[in-house]
């Protein structure tokens, strides 16, 4: 596919042709390893998450987002009080001030741990006061500075090895490192050069690289978004690349997932991602693209079941997002679920969710595992939330659907060289949870102008159900592009996401509406060194009349579903009328309701309440639901809105909830609440 990759240089070589060392803060280091060391063994942290633990980035190897707390209820939520800020913004903000990464909790450290910047600092915080015990980050190099997605880091890996504390993180430029939990030391011994720091690079696949400039842009991206995950003693890592739709060339690299012993370092194995020939699934990549297609990564959190030695990667589209002429074919493993035994590496089972993907209907959100009922027989169950707005729920131990699903046809589509599936899987249950395809009755109708607006936009446009394809400016038609619904941020995504309650078998999935349009141009008007037939410059959008949104609300909410039956349980909207819509002056006069925020919720659910921030757009407030009828029990004020994944973890006593914070003008930080003391 590729000439042989250039051998693997010696960390120590990298360092001496970069600007600068390793940076390491020091806070009691001395003081801090004699602990670790007389500390006693566990297991892995998946094994022995504790009830006030939150040990992953979705607080467990299922990626519950559930914890049993119970210290914060209904009676005592609106006295919470913010107990300190930490911010995240000092360690290289972006000019959005986004901010993906939430923190864990260990108690055997007695520390948060979490990543910060666009070197994905990573910070050990004191989780009474804030306080920053130690920093560590990756010595300035060209390697991160051209990296994709420096700033999409999401958690950072834990495990006890001999005794010892480990923090694992992927880093920009595309390493793993291993530092010691209580003083942020590489460990010494881990990895090939015995130093803490493994070049995943080499491992990735046959691809040329420099150790010091890493890949040619001509070969591909290869970054990480999702953290590492160490399960049964093996570090399992996700990689991904640039983002599908700034794509201008047919190769890639593909995004294989790695595997490492949590105690040495050494290589386990790596899952190719594409299928090589004599490989599962090989032949669903036609005329030969799988030699050149790259991507497939997962960018989104993996998952594992440690008693069933499975860990869950998903996936998302080759390249690229919206055009799959040069890829012909099915396109294994692309948006799919793939259980790997963790052991050997060897699939376990798959289900791909979008076949020949077109409409960057990537898998944004980590699998969730829990136990459900079903007419009476106890299932080990996995359940993926999407865009496409439906819930994909299998056995987790055998990959049988818990429901059925149909093949239903899908439109085709007539741009040149592109050729579809014919059908697409939709599952029988449970239903829909947000808004798919776009017709004119969805379209805003507060007024009668308004709705004529509307219609007027989407004649410019071909609308169609669910599945419905990019297409090409047809001047004649007058047709500028395609709407689809679900778009690139609609449906369900990784700022908001689900959370399960595995006492109740509930799931809660935040949504919004949210269509795409992109507009498919030539490669080369796109850029002119492109060598693919067309390509995009983004996802592409379609605002509505007057700078309303185009369709109906809710505009976001949260649904409550009951994964022993499949039903949907109730929805709320995520929060009040946004105030752009409120205020508007063409709805003066006008009741709209509760709209809800235009932005994806960010719940957790506790053994008391749902808890859920408003998302990136919303308010700065966070609320809590009863769990079963979705009755607001109320509301406390943020410095800023919630940008991710929340967590919430118990400390010397005292339970405490973690919001990262950024957007709207408010720089990134984290942001830690609790009941008064002595309360």
């Amino acid at each position: 596919m590729f000439p042989a990759r250039i051998p693997n240089p010696s960390f120590a070589s990298i360092l001496r042709r970069g600007r600068s060392g390793l940076r390491t803060l020091l806070v009691g280091a001395a003081a801090g390893l004699t602990l670790a060391l007389l500390l006693p063994d566990a297991t892995s942290a998946q094994d022995r998450t504790g009830p006030g633990e939150w040990a992953t980035w979705g607080g467990d190897a299922g990626s519950t987002r559930w914890s049993p707390l119970d210290q914060i209820h209904a009676g005592n939520f609106e006295e919470l009080q913010v107990v300190w800020r930490w911010k995240a913004d000092n360690f290289g903000p972006t000019p959005d001030n986004v901010y993906r990464a939430t923190p864990i909790y260990v108690e055997r450290e007695g520390m948060l741990f979490t990543l910060a910047g666009q070197r994905r600092t990573v910070a050990a915080i004191e989780p009474a006061t804030g306080e920053t015990v130690w920093l560590w980050r990756m010595p300035d190099n060209p390697r991160w500075a051209k990296s994709e997605r420096q700033n999409y880091g999401k958690s950072v890996g834990y495990e006890v090895v001999d005794g010892r504390g480990v923090i694992y993180v992927l880093t920009p430029g595309f390493w793993l490192a291993a530092l010691d939990a209580q003083t942020g030391l590489p460990v010494q011994g881990f990895g090939p050069e015995g130093n803490g720091i493994i070049d995943l690079m080499a491992d990735i696949g046959d691809y040329p690289y420099d150790p010091v400039t890493g890949h040619d842009p001509e070969v591909g991206h290869i970054t990480t978004s999702a953290g590492p995950l160490v399960v049964n003693g093996v570090i399992v890592v996700p990689s991904t690349g640039q983002q599908g739709y700034y794509q201008v060339y047919k190769e890639n690299i593909a995004s294989n997932i790695l595997a490492y012993d949590a105690a040495t370092g050494e290589k386990l194995w790596r899952f190719n991602i594409i299928p090589q020939p004599g490989e599962y699934g090989n032949d669903s990549w036609e005329d030969g693209s799988w030699e050149y297609t790259g991507n497939l990564g997962s960018w989104a959190p993996i998952s594992a079941d440690p008693e069933l030695g499975l860990v869950y990667i998903v996936t998302k589209a080759g390249t690229n997002d919206y055009y799959g002429g040069h890829r012909p074919g099915d396109g294994l493993f692309g948006n799919s679920i793939v259980a790997i035994d963790v052991a050997t590496g060897e699939r376990a089972w798959h289900y791909q969710l979008v076949r020949h993907d077109v409409w960057n209907y990537d898998i944004p959100h980590a699998p969730q595992l829990l136990d459900v009922t079903i007419d009476g027989e106890r299932i080990p169950a996995i359940l993926q939330t999407t865009k496409q707005s439906f819930v994909y729920a299998f056995n987790r131990e055998t990959g049988e659907p818990l429901w059925p699903f149909e093949y239903r046809e899908v439109p085709q589509s007539d741009v040149p060289g592109e050729q579809l599936s014919p059908v697409q899987p939709f599952p029988t249950k449970p239903a829909a949870y947000e808004m798919q395809g776009l017709s004119e009755d969805d379209l805003i109708d507060f007024t009668p102008e308004l709705n004529e607006l509307a219609r007027e936009i989407i004649s410019n446009f071909r609308i169609g159900p669910l599945f419905n394809p990019p297409a090409v400016e047809n001047e004649e038609e007058g047709i500028v592009a395609s709407i689809h619904c679900p778009g690139a941020n609609g449906g369900t995504n990784i700022p908001g996401g689900s959370a399960v309650d595995p006492e109740t078998g509930i799931l809660y999935v935040a949504s919004i509406k949210g269509c795409s349009a992109p507009r498919l141009l030539p490669g080369t008007e796109v850029d002119p060194t492109s060598n693919m037939e067309y390509a995009t410059r983004g996802p592409g959008g379609v605002g509505g009349p007057m700078g309303l949104p185009l369709w109906k609300p809710p505009y976001g909410r949260i649904t409550a579903i009951d994964m022993n039956t499949g039903e949907h349980l109730w929805w709320i909207p995520n929060g009040d009328t946004p105030e752009s819509i409120r205020d508007h002056p063409a709805l003066e006069g006008i009741d709209v309701g509760q709209t809800g925020q235009r932005s994806h919720a960010t719940p957790l659910v506790t053994s008391t309440l749902l808890i859920y921030g408003e998302g990136r757009g919303g308010e700065p407030r966070i609320h809590a639901v009863d769990k079963r009828t979705g009755e607001e029990l109320g509301i406390v004020e943020l410095p800023g809105p919630t940008s991710t994944a929340p967590m919430t973890f118990m400390h010397e006593g005292r339970q405490y909830l973690t919001f990262p914070v950024a957007g709207q003008g408010h720089t990134a930080e984290l942001v830690t609440l609790a009941l008064p003391e002595g309360s």
